[in-house]
């Protein structure tokens, strides 16, 4: 297949640090593509080509290339185009075969050579397109994160959202214009960020410090009860632990959460998997907004909520990998459809805590196999002077993996 499409990384250096097979890219291009600085600065070397700046929204631009496949078409782009760079949402429009990619020094190894940090130490976010809320899964006793920027007003928010979370000793370092003529650098804690006029182009360095009213959360499930907003109806915090090492999460999974309660089940599910999305289906709508509150304090607030009675609000949702019947499993055709919907090689966790659904429970273990565990848990709490082991209530758990059959295998092998 022909490579037509390139996409060349440009850094604030502009094109005098660019490889020669870029340069010749450029130089020979019928159509550059680009942001005006960087159509400017190539505006010298290219031959009479075709420009194009960006449109939005981005899928025009997207078609504009598509309409002129075949040509010798190049994609002018800042840094690595490959770390959340368009060359990812040009990869997800067109096949592998067609393009060229050369990268620029991207931010993260250029703030991570500044700070002395190795790059596969760090974790690498981009505030750029997404909510701030997402980097409170990140922020963590002694944790490195390196983060592009919004715009300028993006470090005065991260320093407000640390000294928030009781991080304010945290060390922030933002760099701009990184490897060119105007690069600064911008130091201070998130608790003494103060204002500072910083440019639009910058990349944040943080160093997480915890304080002393930092609360400190494991990515590991079994939250405690009390990181949740509730009202009672939530997977109590051994309960979920079992329940989610059944359930297995893992990256670029889709969970169902069904009868979702407070979203315990599914955020800890996203908390736990990198890449992975979950769908939380709850027909109370006042719970429905306390799984949106949870959500976003607890750094997922791309989990999607369903607001419905299962099992007719699944349908049509991403077939799941997972599913966990939290709530309504003695409901008419609910493990059923759950059952059918659950990818080959899936697993399918169930709790119930009454007769009716310990019941269902049984006839579904009778039907499909899986394990039955009953889990009883008892805490110390006060009894006059003394303290006694108060029990709760024995939940029944049937988890089960759906076999994948010997077609689907022979299948995949010929595949």
């Amino acid at each position: 297949m022909t490579k037509w499409l390139s996409i060349v990384g440009i850094g604030e250096d502009g094109l005098d640090a660019i490889s020669p097979a870029a340069r010749a890219l450029i130089e020979n291009a019928d159509v550059l593509i680009g942001g005006e600085r960087h159509l400017a600065l190539a505006a010298l070397s290219c031959n009479g080509a075709e420009t194009l700046t960006w449109r939005s929204p981005l899928g025009d631009t997207v078609a504009d290339i598509e309409a002129r496949r075949g040509r010798r078409v190049v994609v002018l782009a800042t840094g690595d185009p490959m770390s959340y760079g368009i060359g990812v949402t040009l990869g997800r429009h067109f096949d592998h075969d067609e393009m060229i990619v050369l990268p620029a020094p991207g931010a993260f190894s250029l703030a991570a050579a500044r700070m002395g940090w190795p790059v596969q130490d760090v974790t690498c976010l981009t505030a750029h397109g997404r909510p701030l809320d997402l980097l409170r899964l990140h922020i963590a006793p002694s944790a490195r994160l390196l983060i592009m920027s919004e715009d300028g007003a993006t470090p005065a928010k991260i320093a407000a959202l640390l000294t928030e979370l009781g991080y304010g000793p945290s060390q922030i370092t933002v760099y701009q214009h990184m490897g060119g003529p105007e690069e600064a650098q911008i130091a201070a804690t998130a608790a003494h960020w103060g204002k500072h006029s910083i440019a639009d182009l910058n990349t944040i360095a943080v160093q997480c410090v915890a304080g002393p009213d930092a609360r400190v959360l494991s990515r590991v499930p079994g939250l405690p009860d009390d990181a949740f907003m509730h009202d009672g109806q939530i997977t109590k915090r051994v309960v979920r632990a079992a329940t989610l090492a059944a359930l297995v999460p893992l990256p670029e999974q889709c969970l169902w959460d069904v009868g979702a309660g407070c979203g315990s089940v599914s955020i800890e599910w996203l908390r736990a998997a990198p890449g992975a999305r979950a769908h939380a289906v709850e027909r109370d709508t006042a719970r429905a907004d306390l799984i949106a509150r949870n959500a976003i304090a607890l750094g997922v607030p791309h989990l999607e909520i369903v607001t419905g009675d299962a099992p007719a609000a699944l349908s049509g949702l991403e077939a799941p990998d997972a599913v966990f019947i939290g709530g309504g499993v003695a409901t008419a055709g609910m493990i059923e459809f759950c059952w059918s919907a659950l990818a080959p090689g899936g697993r399918l966790v169930a709790n119930a805590v009454t007769l009716d659904g310990e019941a269902a429970l049984l006839a579904a273990h009778a039907k499909h196999g899986g394990a039955l565990t009953r889990i009883s848990v008892a805490d110390a709490e006060a009894l006059g002077a003394q303290r006694a082991w108060r029990p709760k209530l024995p939940v029944i758990q049937w988890a089960v993996v759906k076999a994948i059959s010997h077609q689907l295998s022979a299948h995949s092998k010929q595949a």
